[in-house]
């Protein structure tokens, strides 16, 4: 399983993403949308917006949270059999 998390610092969501990630020990690769030459655009191109967290999860963009619900704990628990 290779698993590619778009994040930036100052996310919210993102930090409850990776916080799931770590509480489970699921390994990921994190791509920094502010630091990383060329994310920000990657994530627009495969999603349409500027939205993170994104997870990419063996090749499929997965958007793991909703505007005003936040992340998606019970989708990412399934998702991940965890």
């Amino acid at each position: 399983m290779e698993l590619i998390v778009y994040s930036a610092t100052w996310c919210r969501d993102c930090r409850t993403a990776k916080r799931f990630l770590a509480e489970h020990a699921i390994p990921y690769i994190e791509i920094d949308i502010e630091t990383t030459p060329g994310a920000a655009e990657e994530v627009i191109a495969n999603v349409g917006k500027r939205a993170i967290p994104q997870f990419v999860l063996n090749g499929k963009w997965i958007q793991p949270y909703r505007p005003g619900r936040g992340f998606l704990h019970d989708e990412m628990s399934a998702l991940f059999g965890v």
